[in-house]
């Protein structure tokens, strides 16, 4: 007779399958389990926020317009997920603002999930690497119609206000990219 060391995993209060890890098409581990507005885990079976594909590649006014509708829903770690995917895909010469994108979306995700340190220091990180982008001597300006300026005056005023103990709704907090 087996022992209970000899015999799978029971699966069923996890709804996870016996004995399987979680793996994309490719075979790559990939966590399967759903997640809230906020990217944060929940038990397998439980409802959660449709996830971002990974690696798709849009254009930028899409990006922009993607990620705005998900931080309107309150929904910044999804929001990053997109300006990742950018960042990742996009030419050489834009990968610091949308990398600066992404931050300030984890950022408020931090913030809404009350972690006033990490959030802050995302914040203020982002709305730098935004103000450098944006720099007088780049003569960069107002990319895909987005007031970067703007997005980093709202990154450090909100940093400040986490730091000083404020709750966070990411909703009703989330930037307004294009002003």
């Amino acid at each position: 007779m087996d022992s209970p060391a000899d015999s799978p995993k029971d699966s069923t209060a996890s709804n996870r399958p016996v004995d399987a890890r979680d793996r994309d098409d490719e075979g790559r581990a990939r966590n399967a389990r759903p997640r809230d507005g906020l990217g944060r885990p929940l038990p397998y079976g439980a409802a959660g926020v449709p996830r971002q594909p990974e690696g798709v590649v849009r254009a930028p006014e899409e990006t922009v317009a993607e990620a705005q509708r998900l931080l309107d829903a309150g929904q910044p770690f999804h929001a990053h997920e997109v300006f990742e995917d950018a960042w990742k895909s996009g030419p050489e010469e834009e990968r610091e603002l949308w990398r600066g994108l992404a931050q300030l979306a984890v950022g408020l995700t931090h913030a809404a999930r009350g972690n006033a340190t990490g959030g802050a220091r995302l914040l203020r990180r982002g709305a730098g690497a935004l103000a450098e982008w944006t720099a007088p001597a780049s003569g960069r300006g107002r990319p895909y119609g987005m007031d970067l300026s703007g997005v980093a005056g709202w990154a450090r005023e909100l940093a400040q206000d986490v730091e000083g103990g404020a709750p966070v709704d990411a909703a009703v907090r989330a930037p307004r990219l294009r002003g």
